[in-house]
């Protein structure tokens, strides 16, 4: 991970020069432009490793950026953090569900920006997503094949929507995952019901899962995600 180059899209330079330096200075190889124009540019010409992307951009912004990011097959996979200065929560769950990986609110501790690109860079290494079909965590475990929960070697019933959001955000241990995300995963986009649903389902499996709750994490005003451990 040393040599995994990453790219910084930010149009003030003050900000360019403080990641730049402490990203430099724990190993990686930095790279950084100023709009979404050379942001595209710069990423089909080299993919990177992983992308720190500002939303307020002149030109073509960070939205319109990841959005082309995506739906392009040569750089679909490559993790994108967002950088953000805007206090909506709307454009950040635009940006999640356009496929952004993670977002960061400005103004930020260097640290907390090196924390979340190593986390991201290690699963995007490892290919994303767990195939296991046996999760286990300090004090539980869930089956994937038997559809089978235990927190603290004790069985836990789970309605059959509670497994799902619980094996699919484990599978991806600190992922934000909005609640349109969510649904979609689980019962397909055209599925029927409010996004405040998700919350009822959430509300109902940290109760059953006890002790083992906190390892699902509110995100305010934007959704959900599994707790890394370790």
């Amino acid at each position: 991970m040393a040599h995994d180059r990453i790219l910084i899209v930010e149009d003030e330079e003050s900000i360019i020069e403080l990641l730049s330096y402490n990203l430099s200075r724990n190993g990686y190889q930095v790279s950084a432009v100023s709009s979404g124009e050379e942001a595209l540019k710069s990423i089909h010409k080299s993919p990177p490793d992983l992308v720190l992307l500002d939303l307020m951009l002149p030109g073509l912004d960070g939205l319109d950026v990841c959005k082309a990011v995506r739906n392009d097959s040569r750089t679909a996979l490559i993790p994108i953090i967002i950088l953000t200065a805007r206090g909506e929560e709307s454009d950040i769950v635009v940006g999640l569900e356009l496929g952004a990986d993670d977002y960061i609110t400005k103004p930020f501790s260097p640290r907390v920006v090196l924390a979340r690109i190593k986390s991201l860079l290690r699963r995007s290494h490892s290919g994303g997503s767990s195939d296991a079909e046996v999760m286990s965590f300090p004090e539980l475990v869930i089956d994937v094949v038997r559809r089978e929960v235990y927190v603290q070697d004790k069985a836990v019933g789970l309605t059959f929507t509670e497994f799902s959001i619980l094996a699919m955000m484990a599978s991806r241990p600190g992922r934000v995952f909005t609640r349109n995300q969510i649904i979609d995963a689980i019962r397909g986009g055209n599925y029927p019901v409010t996004d405040r649903s998700v919350d009822v389902q959430i509300v109902g499996l940290r109760k059953k899962l006890g002790p083992c709750g906190t390892y699902i994490e509110t995100i305010r005003a934007v959704g959900y995600r599994f707790k890394e451990v370790g």
